[in-house]
């Protein structure tokens, strides 16, 4: 089991320890260490992308309880440094961070959110209908959100019952896997780029400068 360290820290340089490095069948290497800085997609979120040694990490999934990480050569057994590419990832979390804060956006107007992508140039947010559904503009959205991040609300943490949740401020907490800002007022300027109904719900496609 890989411990993931970046659920609980943001940091983008660290050690682990290269555990496993077995050749996959289309030539490269897929690396486990005991513990890892690398988010691995999913949850709608794209993987961390920065290198192992002087290596670099093409891509990063999961495999039951491990974190794999994906290399074009062979990696030996041990010790060995982690560079996170700290650009993308902070673009990463104010994606993923953006998308929850137009879910809670969408929960005050009657949805429900049921689906999240979070990858540049691709965001969008699915709502479910509830009884009190209104169909919003985009502006009564982001009207709610900017109020928040003006309170530049702090992310917290927490474990329940094996979940991770991740909340902002006082706000609702989601169960969460990604990677997000520290401060609301890191996200920037959210962008709402269509807003429609479509088969009974509601999606709301979004995007942010880098």
């Amino acid at each position: 089991m890989t411990e993931r360290l970046y659920y609980t820290s943001d940091a983008t340089l660290g050690q682990a320890n290269v555990t496993t490095c077995i050749a996959e069948p289309d030539g490269r290497y897929a690396i486990t260490l005991d513990r890892t800085l690398f988010h691995p997609q999913g949850g709608g979120q794209p993987s961390d992308g920065g290198w192992i040694g002087d290596v670099a990490v093409q891509s990063v999934i999961s495999r039951g309880d491990d974190v794999v990480h994906i290399v074009e050569q062979a990696l030996p057994l041990g010790e060995t440094l982690l560079r996170i590419d700290a650009a993308a990832r902070q673009y990463h979390a104010r994606l993923h961070s953006a998308g929850h804060l137009i879910g809670m956006a969408g929960e005050q107007c009657g949805w429900r959110p049921v689906k999240a992508h979070h990858w540049p140039g691709e965001g969008r947010i699915t709502f479910a209908a509830g009884e009190s559904a209104v169909l919003p503009e985009a502006e009564a959205l982001l009207a709610i959100i900017s109020a928040w991040q003006v309170e530049a609300l702090p992310r917290r943490m927490a474990f329940e019952g094996g979940l991770r949740l991740v909340a902002f401020g006082e706000l609702p907490a989601y169960p969460c896997g990604g990677t997000h800002v520290a401060c609301l007022s890191e996200i920037g300027d959210v962008t709402i780029t269509q807003l429609k109904l479509k088969k009974g719900e509601m999606i709301v496609r979004y995007s942010l400068l880098p």
